[in-house]
């Protein structure tokens, strides 16, 4: 299994590139960031500098999306990187939260996610695509390979990834939810015609490690509230109808809005329908010995990589205690 961490790409840059360059030494196979630009700075200048001091490293947005950017521009983006460090990077995506809403404007709509998907995962490897009625291809591109993992929670999100899709990324820790979206972004594949087996699954969460578990909790409680900004979409278009697991419909029934000016920051004001219990299901907290118990009851699951949302005051303990204990007890394991 490999571990990941996610970051926010608060200034100075320079720190997060240092904290790239220590998850690098402590074996972290990918290094995601947040991609929201009125939020945050602009991620594919910074993953070009933590390329550049790093030698294994993958970096990629957790997640981008079709609205911002250019689907042309997001493909050159990945396939300049890719050639100018040796395909390191990989490319998350979702229809867009904090990054369209910020500005005004309401996620894309699937559709428009499946045909931007496809453009620039073709373009990125050289492939020639239709977009706008006209043929492209990038005549410099020969070596560039990217993977594109989508982003979900909706049954129609779901579907999308099992049949388009390199990876599939669930953003919350919870053993139970994970292995009923699994189960359905294999079971679209399949009835797509692809093989269940070639996508990949990535379970993205805050992890915090330590033995003061209410301070654990306080720190990664915004977690549960920028769970709830998909769910409530979801419950909007299903109802509390089953089409996911009640204990995401069911838990944000108390939730009054969410203030993006504290998008993802521990101790934001907004998130006080998200209880203990949902921290603990969604995040990994407390000593190196429950993440690996976690992390270890995920990889039976299926799941491939496990990405820490790094967004607490104990970033480089945690990045220490995963490096020294967690990461190495993970790929000690038989298979």
């Amino acid at each position: 299994m490999d571990v990941g961490v996610v970051f926010q790409l608060d200034p100075p840059a320079e720190s997060v590139i240092r904290l790239a360059e220590e998850a690098e030494r402590a074996g972290f196979s990918h290094v995601w960031s947040f991609d929201s630009h009125l939020l945050w700075q602009e991620p594919f200048v910074i993953y070009s500098q933590i390329l550049a001091r790093t030698e294994k490293i993958i970096v990629g947005p957790m997640v981008t999306n079709p609205g911002t950017r250019d689907w042309t521009v997001t493909a050159s983006l990945f396939a300049t990187l890719n050639e100018m460090y040796g395909n390191r990077t990989i490319c998350g995506i979702g229809r867009g939260d904090s990054a369209l809403r910020t500005l005004g404007a309401a996620p894309t709509n699937l559709a428009q996610l499946r045909e931007c998907v496809h453009v620039v995962r073709e373009l990125a490897n050289g492939r020639s695509v239709t977009y706008r009625d006209r043929e492209l291809r990038f005549p410099w591109v020969d070596r560039s390979a990217l993977e594109v993992w989508v982003a979900a929670y909706g049954p129609k999100a779901l579907a999308l990834t099992g049949e388009v899709a390199d990876g599939f990324i669930l953003q919350l820790a919870d053993p139970d939810i994970a292995a009923w979206m699994i189960n359905a972004v294999r079971t679209a594949a399949e009835r797509a015609g692809r093989d269940p087996a070639a996508i990949k699954f990535c379970v993205a969460a805050p992890a915090y490690v330590g033995d003061d578990l209410a301070h654990q909790r306080e720190q990664t409680r915004w977690f549960g509230g920028m769970v709830g900004n998909h769910v409530a979409d979801i419950v909007s278009r299903y109802g509390a109808s089953g089409a996911v697991p009640a204990v995401l419909t069911d838990y944000i029934a108390g939730r009054q809005g969410y203030d993006y000016a504290e998008h993802g920051r521990a101790g934001n004001a907004h998130t006080g329908f998200v209880s203990d219990d949902i921290v603990d299901r969604f995040c990994v907290l407390g000593p190196a010995e429950e993440h690996v118990r976690r992390l270890t009851e995920l990889r039976k699951l299926g799941v491939d990589q496990f990405a820490v949302y790094l967004q607490h005051d104990g970033k480089e303990d945690t990045l220490a205690a995963y490096g020294e204990h967690v990461i190495p007890t993970i790929n000690a394991l038989p298979g």
